[in-house]
């Protein structure tokens, strides 16, 4: 029942609708049925069988009213937008194929643009290979040119090839030279080389990666203390051709080949740059342009490294590395050695440091140069120690040898503040006053200081502990102090033209050093922090250089007394056959005697021992001395007037060791000196040989320091004497008894001699 209503409803609506889209066109003109049948064709409520149905009708009534076909009007109007469209379609042909060539010839721009290094290259090579053409057709050209000019011709060309060859590898050296030389001087004012290093050393600071760095620059450690890095050496190199035939080679897939050329000329060229001119020592830029170059070199490598992706590796770098760092050290150790100038060798450490700096910076291990400093630390001390020794042979040449004269206070306290001196007498002595020793004391004690200071400025930037520092000053000071100094020392007291006068003064000049050594501990101590007491600190050798010093002195003043008076002694104009004595003691005595009273008065200001030892040494020559002029062989007779001449001179020696010419004997000790003179003497003059046989060999002997073969050698000569000048003695009973008594007592004495042999 509910179907056959739904479909009378339906119909009802339907006949409802056309009706209304007839009121429709009827009311309207014809440009209006065409929004009238699309509203009619549009989609209803009845779904799609309504608008199937509408569109059947519409279609019928527009045939009624309509008698002129719409399907033709539409064809007729498609043929027309067909006609209009060709004509657009045909003049839109020419800008569309425009269009396309632009966009292909930007394309090709595009591409062109990444091949122009390619192009660049390619140019480059045939220029090259252009003139290298050329270059041998004039090669060639002048080839049979110096045939026919002959071999003079040749040499001089040959000597221009050399020349060039030389010319061309000195290009290749101040390239690397230049690029070394700059960044060294980069780190160098970074660095300032600052006295303490508690930082440590940083390295040059990178900046950002070139164009088609795939890895970019590693990173810099900053320098101590300053706030902008160091630039690297993308600022200072063109690196981009090698990048360039990097990338040709990759894309050609010969990066291999390339990988390999590229090392091998590069080892040939470090070879190169690790040759050293032959006069490298010679002066600090000969040195600084060997470094220049190496630094250029591995600075170079080092960029590579890391901006390339494996055209050189750690490996590479690491073996050209300890190639350049033997050969480096080498050509060091052998340049330094010829250098004797210590100012030279103390700036080649410092541009050393610099360039172990420099390349530590970059990761390269350094440490073999540290120690190689070390060893030139050596070469250093023995350049110092010649130049002291010049200026110790100056001061000591130069030197008056008298003690330093004092007018006022300010003086006197220059003095003092030179030398480390203080004696509370002399403080209260009045000026004028002296001081006991002369000016190279002061200048000696200043040179040893200045010394000091010259060693200390090796040992900056070394990275040495304060007792490594310490304990290289001291063996370097002992250096100076046990062979320079006392070398120079020993040179002027053996001298022919020093006199008694200057060798006084050396043994109070060396007496104060010696005594200084202690403030020159101090003065180390306070330099390096590290005392004296600490364990396995070298102690200064100056107290024995200055005590050598000082006997040497001493033994040459006895040795020069000695000298003095045997120059006396050839004065001695003895008359052996005098048949009496004179009056008073011989002249040439008498003037030695007085020699030796002035001489000894300049020895107050000797210790007291030295002094005393002089005097005993001297006194004991002169009476050896005389005796030998008794012995001796040129003398064979002899007169008891001319014995007791000879006792007056004997006489006058025993009254100058009684007068003490130098203060500190006791009792008659000096006199002690001419105790075998006066023995022998007394025994013949006093003619006593009962009382020297009777008692010989006893110790309460009263001529204990006689000996017999002495009185055997005197007597004979008196003997002889007797004989020859006493033609008629035989005839004189007194005589005759007298002579016997000589031989007697040579008899006795021979058996003395032979019971004391056997």
């Amino acid at each position: 029942m509910e179907r056959p209503k739904m479909a009378e409803l339906e119909s009802l609506e339907t006949a409802a609708e056309h009706e209304r889209i007839l009121r429709e066109i009827e009311s309207t003109d014809t440009a209006c049925i065409g929004p009238t049948l699309r509203c009619g064709s549009a989609g209803e409520p009845g779904g799609e069988r309504a608008s199937c149905s509408n569109i059947v009708v519409i279609y019928g009534m527009c045939s009624v009213l309509f008698p002129i076909s719409p399907q033709n009007q539409v064809t007729d109007t498609n043929r027309k937008l067909q006609n209009e469209g060709k004509e657009v379609s045909d003049g839109s042909s020419p800008g569309i194929a425009c269009r396309l060539q632009q966009r292909n010839i930007s394309a090709t721009v595009d591409k062109l643009t990444l091949c122009l290094p390619v192009l660049e290259m390619y140019s480059k090579l045939r220029e090259q290979m252009k003139s290298k053409r050329k270059g041998k057709e004039r090669k060639g050209k002048e080839r049979k040119g110096k045939e026919r000019k002959g071999k003079e011709r040749k040499g001089k060309e040959r000597k221009g090839k050399e020349r060039k060859g030389k010319e061309r590898k000195g290009k290749e050296r101040k390239g690397k030279e230049r690029k070394g030389k700059e960044l060294m001087v980069l780190v160098l004012q970074s660095h300032k080389f600052s006295a303490t290093w508690e930082k440590g050393r940083a390295g040059p600071a990178g900046g950002s990666a070139l164009p088609g760095n795939e890895q970019g620059m590693q990173e810099r450690q900053e320098c101590p203390g300053e706030s902008s890095a160091v630039p690297g050496a993308q600022d200072l190199v063109d690196f981009s051709p090698v990048y360039r035939c990097l990338h040709i080679y990759s894309v050609l897939g010969a990066r291999e080949t390339f990988e390999s050329y590229y090392r091998k000329q590069r080892r040939k060229q470090a070879r190169l740059v690790l040759q050293p001119p032959s006069n490298m020592h010679e002066t600090l830029d000969g040195y600084r342009k060997y470094f220049n170059q190496i630094v250029g070199f591995f600075v170079v490598e080092d960029h590579i490294l890391h901006t390339t992706q494996g055209l050189v590796n750690r490996a590479y770098i690491d073996e050209l590395w300890e190639m350049a760092l033997s050969k480096t050290i080498a050509a060091l150790r052998t340049h330094s050695s010829y250098c004797s100038d210590p100012s030279l060798v103390l700036d080649l450490k410092n541009l050393i440091v610099l360039f172990a700096d420099t390349l530590q910076g970059y990761g390269f291990p350094v440490n073999q140069l540290f120690d190689m400093l070390l060893e030139i630390q050596d070469q250093y001390s023995e350049t110092l120690l010649k130049k002291w020794a010049g200026v110790f042979r100056n001061i000591l040449d130069s030197d008056n040898y008298s003690p330093i004269p004092v007018s006022n206070e300010d003086v006197y306290r220059k003095i003092v503040g030179q030398f480390p001196f203080q004696d509370a007498e002399l403080e209260k002595q009045p000026f004028p006053k002296k001081f006991p020793f002369s000016e190279f004391v002061p200048k000696v004690y200043g040179q040893i200081k200045e010394f000091i200071y010259a060693c200390l400025k090796f040992s900056e930037d070394l990275h040495l502990s304060s007792t490594e520092v310490d304990d290289m000053i001291r063996k370097s000071t002992n250096l100076l102090l046990t062979r320079t100094l006392s070398n120079c020392l020993q040179n002027v007291i053996k001298r022919k033209n020093v006199g008694l006068t200057e060798l006084v003064q050396i043994i109070i000049n060396t007496t104060h050093l010696e005594k200084s050594c202690k403030f020159l501990e101090e003065f180390i101590t306070n330099i390096t922090n590290v005392l004296p007491e600490t364990v396995h600190t070298t102690k200064l050798y100056g107290t024995t250089t200055f005590k050598d010093a000082r006997h040497a002195a001493e033994e040459e003043i006895y040795t020069n007394l000695n000298q003095k008076i045997d120059q006396f002694l050839q004065l001695a104009d003895y008359d052996w056959m005098a048949p009496e004595p004179g009056s008073r003691a011989s002249e040439y005595l008498v003037d030695l005697i007085g020699f030796l009273r002035s001489t000894f008065a300049v020895f107050t200001h000797l210790p007291g021992k030295v002094a005393q030892t002089a005097c005993m040494s001297a006194c004991k020559h002169l009476s050896t001395s005389l005796l030998q002029l008794l012995l001796e062989a040129e003398v064979r007779q002899l007169t008891l007037g001319a014995l007791h001449q000879f006792n007056l001179d004997v006489e006058e020696c025993e009254q100058f060791a009684r007068s003490g010419p130098v203060p500190g004997f006791q009792g008659d000790t000096l006199q002690l000196a001419f105790i075998d003179l006066r023995q022998l003497l007394d025994l013949f003059i006093q003619w006593d040989w009962s009382t020297y046989l009777a008692d010989y060999g006893q110790p309460t002997c009263k001529y204990l320091r006689v000996n017999p073969t002495t009185a055997l050698i005197l007597l004979e000569k008196m003997r002889d004497t007797s004989r020859k000048n006493n033609v008629f003695a035989q005839f004189r009973k007194n005589e005759r008894d007298k002579q016997k008594l000589i031989d007697t007592v040579a008899k006795q004495l021979r058996s003395l001699i032979n019971s004391h042999h056997s």
